[in-house]
């Protein structure tokens, strides 16, 4: 707000406006980590000067198929009119050089209905009838105004030709829009993974635990859970790998390592000293520069196609101390699935240490359960003196509201000189 000129002098306005500045806290806006795989599966990773752009000619199928859809339809519809358009030239040219055209052109009227022995293809006077004919040949249509005769060798070889290449042009296609509506990454679209990872502690160990569902009836056959972490590290030579890719182990009782994912699972990684997250205490998880890579594989069971669900979880999603709430129940025999809570979790008691540390001293967890035995006797004490408390003051407010509609006792003098109580 500016000085009136005269009143508050400029120099006093100009030094205020500075300390002010001075004294404001300068936040700098953190900026995101970039991830290696986004939330969705997605990799994010751009690739740049590819200078051998001819290996993508080489596998066109593959190619067409990973093109975007309003790609694939533009390709779709031009090959087929480029196709149409060169045979129609072909045609017209057949035509032009048996001197179709200019008998057409010469005949007139009931001359004309003698030509149909002598011309390679009937009907075929323009540019516009090959074009025509052109697509009745290839989509097999068969009009009958234009047909084919005996006198030209050329124009049956013509005719093969484009036979044999439609064919060649309707298999890539539609091949190639079929695997583009069943790919299995459309699959995988409804396999879906929690928000937050949690660490927390079961059977006396620090656990990564993660939940994944299938929100459809059809299942995912001989499905796999690996989990990979990717972080920036520095070799004791000085080389610095900024995608190094790690192997952890998923705690899983079933020797072939696969789950029967029928219902929501809890996937769980004990972290012990074979995993990257050994060293880790809850104060150090937020300054780790990491990322936990969840891929999950399977084979679809009404298709047969193998599917891969991805996705990551960085150090900012991964809640120390939390356990996720339990959404699957029992209602008349059937197993029932609250979808609402999926992601849902709750705190409890787990020590904030380092799975060394844990490893080291037993007997910090012991304090832990304690501490938080305690802690929850008190709450459940504080509850009950509450409760005892709201219902001492409701039986108070209940015996003053009995004692006002008590009624006073009213005495009447007689003249005999004795004495009624009545009660009105």
């Amino acid at each position: 707000m500016l000085a009136r000129k005269s009143i508050i002098p400029e120099e006093y306005v100009l030094a205020r406006i500075a300390a002010e500045n001075l004294r404001k806290p300068r936040i700098r806006d953190r900026l995101p980590k970039a991830r290696f795989i986004a939330k969705s599966g997605a990799c994010n990773l751009a690739h740049k000067n590819i200078r051998e752009q001819g290996r993508f000619l080489q596998d066109i199928f593959t190619t067409l198929v990973d093109l975007k859809w309003r790609h694939t339809l533009v390709i779709f519809t031009m090959s087929f009119l480029c196709s149409w358009l060169l045979f129609a030239i072909m045609w017209w040219l057949v035509a032009f050089a048996h001197g179709d055209i200019y008998a057409y052109m010469e005949k007139s009227g009931m001359e004309k209905s003698g030509l149909e022995s002598t011309v390679c293809v009937t009907n075929v006077r323009s540019f516009t009838s090959a074009f025509l004919f052109s697509i009745e040949v290839q989509v097999t249509i068969g009009f009958g105004g234009r047909m084919m005769t005996e006198e030209c060798p050329l124009a049956i070889t013509v005719l093969i030709l484009q036979n044999i290449v439609g064919l060649i042009i309707n298999a890539v296609m539609l091949g190639c829009i079929f695997m583009k509506t069943a790919q299995a990454h459309r699959r995988a679209e409804t396999l879906i993974f929690s928000r937050h990872a949690v660490i927390a502690v079961r059977n006396g160990k620090l656990c990564f635990m993660f939940r994944v569902g299938d929100l459809r009836k059809s299942m995912i056959i001989s499905a796999s859970v690996r989990i990979q972490v990717v972080k920036k590290t520095t070799t004791p030579e000085g080389e610095v790998v900024p995608i190094h890719q790690l192997d952890i182990p998923v705690d899983n009782p079933i020797d072939s390592n696969n789950i029967f994912l029928v219902a929501p699972l809890i996937i769980c990684h004990v972290i012990d000293k074979r995993s990257p997250l050994y060293d880790i205490s809850a104060t150090d998880l937020a300054n780790q520069d990491l990322e936990v890579i969840v891929i999950l594989e399977g084979v679809v069971e009404t298709t047969g196609i193998t599917t891969q669900a991805r996705t990551s979880y960085i150090a900012e999603e991964i809640q120390w101390g939390h356990r996720f709430v339990s959404i699957v129940t029992e209602e008349e025999g059937v197993y029932s699935v609250d979808y609402s809570k999926f992601g849902n979790t709750v705190k409890v008691a787990a020590p904030r240490c380092s799975a060394r540390e844990l490893d080291e001293k037993p007997s910090i967890l012991i304090q832990t359960l304690q501490k938080s035995e305690l802690s929850h006797q008190n709450s459940l004490r504080k509850r009950n003196s509450m409760r005892r408390n709201n219902s001492m003051r409701r039986s108070n407010s209940i015996r003053r509201n009995n004692s006002s509609l008590i009624v006073p006792k009213v005495q009447f003098m007689t003249p005999e000189g004795n004495q009624n109580t009545s009660e009105s």
